[in-house]
């Protein structure tokens, strides 16, 4: 009887042991975080910005001693800028690779794509870099917005161009889901002021050749030209174009500011105007933090792509240590009520998961240099209204 007891009591003891070793490897293993980013394809240039965001939240996050006690792991992989890819290598991250957590690719497009895929499996998906408002109007349960919406990306140049009296407007926007969604959000603000939209063209992904709207800009006498898309190489073909033609506007804007456009176009980007939903000199707290690192780690300035990648981690943390725990449904009833603030800006959402805290800025080219001048209350400067340098008028 003592043998058998002994032999049980043996038996427990290397189970129990057993158990704890298998718990304390497992507790220390990361925690891993899957997504894609555009590193190649046609919107590499934000995509990789998107990246270098992730990638450094990763890193101060496990300087700061991780997430519940555990470090955090990014898997990211290439979707070449192709919603077909991007919904393969989310399936995967989730059936295959076994993330623990989600987090968004770049733009509304790939966006639109992989929600179903998020959705099915019941993953909170924080998308960093996708603004297209329709999107949330599907009720999907777990997919959460950082940026402002889209229809407001070209709001700060139409309210600019309405103050200096200009009237009439002309509107180019791609044929993908966000440039839709901005260029239409345009229309109604410029109606609602009174202003003459004189046309809306809407073009194909991938065109280079965009004289035929520059022709319609010239002969329709257009005083402000508002251009939303995804690839920052079509904003680039269209300025040089214009040059080229001699097309002559007052207000030139588009849809997103990268440093990347000044750098091609060297004088000739003087006076553009850009949607920027972040830019280093705003007043929220841990901004010079995050721009030196960024600076020291990928020795580049950081634009607002790599700042909402980094911000939506960290707002995926502060969700996480609230829930307590990696459960989906406990984080996603928190992201649902929290209210705060990272170096991106704002961050609150309705029911929907739908941004309600944060409308964007833009930014004019000034002597080569970003310069805030909406709204009002961030500006760092007031716009400037010579023609583009090419123009003759």
């Amino acid at each position: 009887m003592n043998s058998n007891r002994l032999h049980f009591q043996t038996i427990f003891a290397f189970s129990l042991l057993a158990f704890l070793f298998l718990f304390a490897c497992q507790a220390e293993q990361p925690i891993k975080i899957g997504a894609t980013m555009s590193e190649t394809g046609a919107y590499n240039t934000q995509g990789l910005a998107a990246k270098n965001g992730y990638l450094l939240c990763q890193d101060q996050i496990n300087e700061q001693g991780g997430i519940l006690g555990r470090e955090v792991e990014f898997l990211i992989y290439d979707d070449r800028s192709e919603t077909a890819t991007a919904i393969s290598l989310y399936e995967q991250l989730i059936t295959e690779d076994g993330v623990d957590l989600i987090m968004g690719p770049y733009g509304s497009t790939l966006t639109e794509a992989v929600a179903p895929v998020t959705e099915r499996h019941r993953m909170v998906h924080i998308s960093p870099l996708a603004a297209t408002t329709s999107i949330w109007e599907q009720g999907r349960e777990y997919l959460f917005m950082v940026l402002p919406p889209a229809e407001l990306f070209l709001a700060g140049l139409i309210e600019m161009a309405h103050d200096r009296g200009l009237n009439r407007v002309g509107i180019i926007q791609q044929d993908e889901l966000f440039p839709r969604a901005a260029g239409s959000g345009a229309v109604d603000l410029a109606t609602e002021k009174g202003m003459e939209v004189v046309f809306v063209e809407t073009y194909p992904t991938g065109t280079t050749n965009f004289s035929e709207i520059l022709n319609l800009v010239k002969s329709e006498e257009i005083e402000v030209l508002a251009m939303a898309a995804s690839p920052l190489d079509d904003f680039i073909a269209v300025v040089r174009q214009m040059k080229e033609m001699d097309v002559n506007v007052q207000m030139f804007g588009t849809s997103g500011a990268v440093s990347r456009f000044q750098e091609e176009l060297g004088t000739d980007a003087e006076y553009a105007y850009g949607l920027s939903a972040w830019e280093p000199g705003l007043p929220y707290p841990g901004i010079d933090d995050f721009v030196s690192a960024y600076v020291a780690k990928f020795d580049m300035e950081p634009s607002f792509h790599a700042a909402g990648a980094y911000g939506s981690c960290m707002i995926f943390r502060e969700a996480i240590e609230t829930a307590g725990s990696l459960d989906q449904n406990a984080i996603r009833n928190v992201l649902l009520n929290l209210e705060t603030q990272t170096i991106f800006g704002n961050y609150a959402v309705d029911e929907r998961g739908y941004q309600v805290a944060n409308d964007g800025l833009f930014i004019q080219w000034q002597d080569g240099d970003k310069v805030i001048v909406w709204p009002d209350e961030v500006a760092e400067g007031e716009p400037l209204f010579p023609t583009p340098p090419w123009s003759e008028r």
